[in-house]
Parts: C-alpha cells; structure tokens; sequence
C-alpha cells in the first residue's frame, strides 16, 4: 500500500510524537470542509469520544470518503484514514487490516485506549458506508 509506506517514512522523519501529532492536525486542516448538512446521525461514529462524521460517495468501483471532527487530532487521524482508503474499491476497503496498519505507523502505542477505539470505530463505519454502497450505489 503505497499511501501507507509514505506515512510510515514522514512519522519516521518526525521522530518524536509532539512533531507526528503537529503532523496528523495539519493533516486534518488540509481537509476539505464538510457540508453541515452531512453532519447527521447518519454519518455520525459510535463510540468515539469525538463528535466524528464521514461519508462515502460511490464513484465508478471506487469509494471516495470525506469527514469531520470537532477534535484536532482525530480530525487529523481521520485524514489519515482517509488518504489510505479514498479511492479504493469495496473489496479492497473490507481487506484492510487495521491492527497492521496501527502497528506499522506505531499508533498503537501513543493513543489513548479511548483513541484508540473511536479509531477502530472510524474504520469500521468507512466499512460499512463502502458496504453500504455496493449493494445501494445511491447511499451517502
């Protein structure tokens, strides 16, 4: 995953966790806005402390995702989320594996345990949304 070995190598160029956190926020600024009219229960995450929203549209075979958060740094983990998936198909979204790509840029051990679960959280409802469009290419 090509996208994935471009992060691993700018967090290892960061060195330490105060520069990759500066890193994944600016990641998140340079997302673009969310319309508020997709900031609904339906785009919302369970179980994130966060107030979390991501949407997926369909384009051709392809997932295309955008998202919010009213938190820097989750924003920013989202943004991450995002580049690595955005533009993948159905299939290959649901092939992912999460654990590994925590493991590999090392978030495992700098988020928090509540972090950590409204990350799974995140991915599991860009799951879902990809699903969601496969079997209704008009869902959002």
């Amino acid at each position: 995953m090509e996208q994935l070995d471009e992060y691993i190598d700018i967090f290892e160029l960061l060195g330490d966790w105060d520069q990759r956190y500066e890193y994944l926020i600016e990641l998140g600024e340079k997302m673009p806005e969310l319309d508020d009219g997709y900031k609904n229960e339906n785009n919302l995450i369970k179980g994130c402390m966060s107030r979390v929203w991501i949407v997926a549209n369909l384009d051709h075979d392809r997932i295309n995702y955008l998202g919010d958060s009213d938190t820097a740094v989750i924003k920013g983990i989202l943004a991450l989320l995002i580049n690595l998936v955005d533009g993948l198909t159905v299939e290959e979204i649901q092939k992912l594996d999460m654990d590994e790509i925590f493991n590999q840029l090392n978030l495992n051990e700098h988020l928090s345990p509540n972090r950590h679960l409204g990350v799974y959280a995140m991915f599991s409802k860009m799951q879902e949304k990809a699903s969601e469009l496969l079997s209704s290419p008009h869902a959002a």
